[in-house]
């Protein structure tokens, strides 16, 4: 729907608030991590499984909603920005209405979290409660993760290293060497997606007073980054795979890697609006990344059982 035709409090305004175009990057570690446990340690429970998508949507919700609000109770909402429109910038959510959101929905996450204390033990629960913190204090807080060069380097730990090797943890008991180069791949992309992010608003951040690391880096460093982004997960399969030559069906995840070469040339080509696909872009590479991944260790799963 078009922005100008959106009402204020209805349901195209709450799903401008939360976005979901960005949940593969909170679904897609969580599924690498499911499949890798049955893969590596032959273990799995369905209903915990689907309670751990539950919750990753949920702390990627909580996440862009903070992020909405954040910008505009900080007034750093200006005419330079070329990202997706904000609900509380534009008027179709008040701050008090995306407010209490946030607070009902963090507290159903942490309750969450705090129930699989009996399931994956007090590891868990940590996990669980630094996730909604750091999805809080990215926008929120005195000092915002956004407004800082570490953005991209909280977006790898926790929705790649925590995100995997949590969901691993609970459905086996343990963590492995694989389960941590995984989580390091799904972890790298979506640091991709919020390095394009960060590239297409890199001057309207210097002029609000963001540090970005797209701001810090520069445009000739930048880039460069980015391409080692979206180059480390196929680099971190192929050495898994070189270590572990019996789980070779995790090379299937190596088919999109052809799609690298367009999307860092957009990225140093395009600019304003035209960065909207090249991130969108970036989210699809993850989540084929991370689906092809995830066929190859139920296949590895399949040919170890047979």
């Amino acid at each position: 729907m078009p922005a100008n035709e959106i009402k204020k409090g209805s349901l195209q305004a709450w799903l401008a608030a939360i976005r979901p175009k960005t949940f593969g990057i909170a679904l897609a570690p969580v599924l690498v991590g499911i499949t890798a446990s049955l893969s590596v340690e032959h273990t799995g429970n369905l209903p915990l499984a689907l309670l751990t998508i539950l919750v990753a949507v949920g702390i990627q919700a909580l996440t862009n909603m903070e992020n909405d609000v954040g910008y505009t109770k900080r007034k750093a909402e200006r005419s330079n920005r070329k990202g997706f429109p904000r609900a509380t910038s534009e008027g179709w959510l008040s701050i008090r209405q995306v407010d209490v959101a946030i607070r009902i929905l963090s507290t159903v996450l942490i309750l969450v979290s705090v129930s699989l204390v009996t399931i994956g033990g007090w590891i868990i629960v940590l996990m669980g409660v630094c996730s909604v913190a750091a999805a809080y204090l990215y926008m929120g807080g005195r000092k915002p993760i956004a407004y800082s060069p570490w953005g991209e380097f909280t977006v790898f730990i926790f929705f790649g290293m925590v995100a995997v090797n949590g969901t691993y943890y609970l459905q086996s008991g343990t963590f492995s060497f694989i389960s941590l180069a995984l989580g390091a791949a799904c972890g790298a992309i979506a640091a991709g997606v919020l390095a394009v992010n960060n590239w297409r608003d890199m001057r309207h951040d210097a002029s609000v007073g963001r540090r970005t690391l797209a701001v810090v880096l520069g445009e000739k460093k930048f880039p460069r980054l980015y391409l080692c982004l979206l180059l480390a997960p196929f680099a971190l399969v192929l050495a898994t795979v070189s270590v572990w030559p019996e789980h070779a069906a995790y090379l299937l995840s190596l088919i999109p890697i052809y799609q690298i070469k367009k999307l860092y040339g957009d990225f140093l080509n395009k600019e304003g609006y035209e960065l909207n696909d090249t991130m969108l872009g970036t989210i699809k590479l993850e989540i084929r990344f991370a689906f092809l991944l995830s066929l190859g260790a139920l296949l590895d799963t399949l040919i170890h059982c047979l």
